[in-house]
């Protein structure tokens, strides 16, 4: 295999990234009709969203330390097939069939499966991505793997709202099922691990296997869990997670109950949201690339994102409500608070997996998600008391304040004379 198949590997990781990001950015999309269809209230929509989360961050970890001792094609073949076989499963057992809904506990035991199984998927085709580019690319590979995430979530708000509309949730979840099935498929014919630099030839093939282990690496022996370094970046994620997954869990019931909004509407502000986080990433992993400042654009986005949603309930709180124009504005800002909110990911999750090193890019992106996914349970859990007790604009103000927090947690730069793979606080 020629060093061009990394891009192959590239659009694997790509791909088993969108199938699954559609189902966990997709499904909350169709809240709307997962709150009448199933006859839950927004405390229950919260249980069974938050479960989804719950299900990834409890897995991500041992899936990733599997990913570091079975390699990336096989854990990533036994999650997308059996995500896809949890999908199906729900498709047939678990949608409400006219008049008669099959209640709150089998959806949040279908979604906490679905959560489960899927958690393999990120740190299986992040090690794979990192194991074929070398440093100087891998901010652009990685960021445009995580790209992915809000591809899959555009094309699961485009396509889940209007399929759970005419066709209902089993046309949903089928869907979602044949993605994942789909993509299993492409990991089994190009997935495999890279060669070792002296059994190839062309001009390239040093690259590749430099790419399998750099020298600026840490030692394979040195745990990321027991490494500080780590552990920031991935509790900065955690934190930074906050305001994005709260638009992705509930700015669509936000945009219907208080800014009066159609589906229409909902469908493109959120479809616009992954849309230009998908560009956003793109476009930070090449920058930081150029730059070396990984960790500067991470504290940055912090920054934005915090103005960006204390913004947001500024506005909220003087319109009280929200007519014609204002719905637009209100559209406008959740669209820029979650472009700003998800546009880091990719330069956050290289930074990890770089500090940790190839070997043992599993377990530490693994850290990174269940930090992430935590985040992606407690939050919708979280917001519909928050709501009962106070307003809107206190919902968006706590995420305001969630994204501030994540500036002294992330590690500070560290200036040097060229920029290095293995930088501590």
């Amino acid at each position: 295999m020629g060093g061009n198949h990394r891009w192959k590997v590239l659009g694997v990781g790509f791909a088993a990234n969108a199938s699954f990001s559609a189902a966990f950015s997709g499904i909350p999309t169709t809240a709307i009709f997962l709150r009448n269809g199933y006859h839950i209230g927004n405390g229950g929509l919260g249980l069974v969203l938050g479960m989804l989360g719950l299900g990834i961050a409890i897995s991500e970890l041992p899936w990733g330390l599997l990913t570091d001792r079975w390699g990336d094609r096989r854990v990533l073949l036994l999650g997308l097939l059996t995500t896809a076989a949890a999908l199906a499963a729900m498709a047939v057992f678990v949608v409400p069939r006219g008049a008669d809904a099959p209640g709150i506990v089998p959806l949040a035991l279908g979604l906490l499966a679905v959560g489960l199984l899927g958690g393999s998927v990120n740190g299986s085709s992040g090690r794979a991505v990192m194991a074929w580019f070398r440093e100087g690319e891998r901010g652009l590979a990685m960021s445009i793997r995580q790209t992915a995430v809000p591809a899959g979530g555009g094309l699961g708000a485009i396509a889940l709202p209007a399929l759970a509309a005419h066709v209902g949730f089993v046309g949903v979840y089928g869907v979602l099922a044949t993605l994942c099935a789909v993509t299993a498929w492409f990991a089994w014919h190009w997935l495999h691990e890279p060669p070792v630099a002296a059994a190839q030839g062309g001009p390239h093939a040093a690259s590749v296997g430099a790419a399998a282990a750099s020298p600026a690496e840490p030692a394979a022996s040195v745990s990321p869990l027991r490494d500080a370094g780590v552990w920031r970046v991935a509790l900065g994620i955690g934190v930074l997670c906050v305001p994005q997954l709260a638009v992705v869990t509930f700015a669509t019931v936000f945009l219907h109950d208080f800014g009066h909004a159609g589906v229409f509407e909902i469908s493109a502000t959120m479809a616009a949201v992954q849309t230009g986080a998908a560009v956003a990433r793109v476009w930070s992993g090449r920058w930081t690339d150029r730059h070396g400042n990984r960790r500067q654009y991470m504290r940055a986005c912090s920054v934005l994102t915090a103005l960006l949603f204390a913004t947001l309930a500024l506005i909220a709180a003087g319109t009280g409500g929200a007519h014609g124009a204002i719905t637009i504005v209100l559209a406008a800002m959740v669209m820029l608070g979650g472009v700003s909110a998800s546009a880091w990911h990719g330069v956050a999750y290289t930074e990890l997996a770089t500090l940790a090193g190839t070997r043992r890019a599993g377990t530490a992106l693994a850290m990174g998600n269940t930090c992430a996914f935590m985040t992606l349970f407690v939050t919708p859990l979280a917001i519909p008391p928050l709501l009962a007790a106070t307003s809107w604009p206190a919902v968006w103000a706590i995420a305001s304040v969630c994204a501030l927090l994540a500036l002294p947690v992330f590690p500070r730069p560290v200036r040097t004379a060229r920029y290095v793979s293995r930088v501590r606080a």
